[in-house]
């Protein structure tokens, strides 16, 4: 069979199954930008399956065989249709196929500037940032982003120029498919250890996509993960950011006085170049927007339009987005759903000046729960009032017996609640004015901080 670079090169006809996915739309929307006849299914009718239809798809609600045409030149699915899926098993019989990741990794082959944003932490924010900030530039960039960006309100664009930023995640190697032009490695830690096993093996697959990378670098020079993982690359522009003396690019002179605000200096090579002032939360997006800073840069923005781009960011969906202040409480949702991140965003919540801060965690997948419990436990106890919802197992089975309470046993204080009913209850009867309550994980807990506010604006 073909490769996917030759496929899209002599495809007209193209079907997605998943078409309504946050990963898939986007790809959907850059290929009928590109002039592809573009059709897809999805089994929910979400906010992006019909954005996609309004754009010149022909879509379908429910996954069948008949919804492929007979002149399909390529079918892409995503790898969240599980298997015996009518559509999919058609499709693999009769059609040349390929999942998400490979064809995300033929389009970054496609522009001749494709900025890969990796790491363990912080890919969607960086990618929002830096998307928002070559808009700004006026260099028009397409993109495919983890989150919502409010500026674009979707998870990708695209747009007239050889611009291209795409979140590249490590998980099941999905980046390894991609060659970028610009890599950018925020930090390497331990995660998805289900899919890896270690954290040599993780540093194994970020080396690789380095080595994937056509020409530049942008790494966290802060990082002694991230460090070890590049050293003896050559034939390429290695760039290092961070707040530590010795980076190429160095923020300094850091004030984080609270509230959704922040500013430090940027330094080149131990000169000053400018101040950046941002709108969103935390000391770890001071270094998340100086990789922005230096990929848009890279990419030809000029210093007045990145730090405008950056003062206009007000963050990406589900990274610590406010959804409203109902009689005094406060209520914030976050994607944070690794022991790093919730610290990160719980102590950036703590520094705001509320008067308690709730940390509502729902665990995701049994391995991580299992393998990083006491590291989970030391984080959320961070927070003043903890509530542990039951673990939202996704692709796993329970198969180590590890159960929601083994977390809020090892928390003082903590509450236990399996489901979002008696979770809402219990925060909107407990918290009081003046209090940040805050939902961390990547499953669907968001769904409880809308039913919260919901509950609080009702009474």
């Amino acid at each position: 069979m073909k490769n996917i670079d030759t496929l899209l090169k002599e495809s007209k006809n193209i079907h997605f199954i998943g078409i309504g996915g946050a990963g898939m739309c986007p790809i959907a929307e850059i290929l009928l930008s590109l002039g592809y006849n573009v059709s897809g299914s999805d089994n929910n009718d979400t906010e992006t399956f019909r954005r996609i239809e309004k754009e010149g798809a022909k879509v379908y609600l429910g996954q069948v065989k008949d919804n492929i045409a007979d002149n399909t030149d390529l079918v892409i699915y995503t790898n969240a249709i599980l298997k015996g899926n009518e559509e999919l098993e058609y499709a693999k019989a009769n059609f040349p196929c390929f999942e998400r990741a490979e064809v995300l990794g033929a389009l970054s082959r496609l522009f001749t500037n494709c900025i890969g944003i990796c790491g363990t932490h912080g890919k969607t924010t960086t990618s929002s940032m830096t998307t928002q900030v070559l808009l700004e530039a006026g260099l028009d960039p397409s993109a495919v982003i983890g989150g919502k960006l409010p500026i674009i309100d979707a998870y990708g664009r695209y747009g007239d120029s050889q611009n291209f930023v795409c979140e590249s995640c490590e998980f099941n190697n999905t980046f390894l498919h991609m060659n970028p032009d610009i890599a950018v490695v925020l930090n390497i830690d331990e995660d998805h250890l289900d899919f890896f096993g270690n954290l040599d093996n993780i540093k194994k697959a970020f080396r690789e996509f380095c080595d994937l990378t056509t020409r530049t670098i942008i790494y966290n020079g802060d990082d002694q993960n991230t460090i070890d993982t590049l050293k003896g690359i050559e034939g390429k522009k290695l760039i290092s950011v961070g707040t530590k003396d010795g980076n190429e690019w160095q923020a300094k002179n850091v004030v984080i006085p609270g509230g959704f605000h922040s500013e430090y200096d940027v330094y080149h090579n131990g000169e000053f170049v400018t101040k950046v002032e941002l709108s969103v939360p935390g000391e770890h997006n001071i270094l998340n927007s100086l990789c922005a800073f230096v990929a848009a840069y890279e990419s030809g923005a000029d210093v007045e339009s990145i730090c405008r781009g950056l003062k206009a960011f007000g963050g990406a969906a589900r990274r610590f987005e406010l959804l409203g202040k109902y009689k005094g409480v406060t209520f914030a949702d976050d994607y944070a759903h690794h022991p790093a991140e919730i610290k990160v965003t719980l102590e950036a919540a703590k520094k705001m000046g509320y008067k308690h801060v709730w940390a509502v965690h729902q665990p995701f997948t049994y391995t991580r729960t299992s393998l990083l419990l006491d590291d989970f436990a030391k984080v959320l106890s961070i927070a003043d009032r903890v509530v542990i919802s039951e673990i939202m197992g996704s692709r796993e089975v329970n198969t180590i017996g590890i159960k929601a309470t083994d977390l809020s046993e090892k928390i003082d204080g903590a509450v236990q609640l399996d489901t979002f009913q008696e979770i809402c209850d219990y925060v909107c009867e407990n918290a009081e004015d003046g209090d940040l309550v805050i939902t961390l994980g990547c499953g669907d807990v968001y769904k409880v901080a809308r039913m919260m506010c919901e509950k609080m604006k009702n009474e």
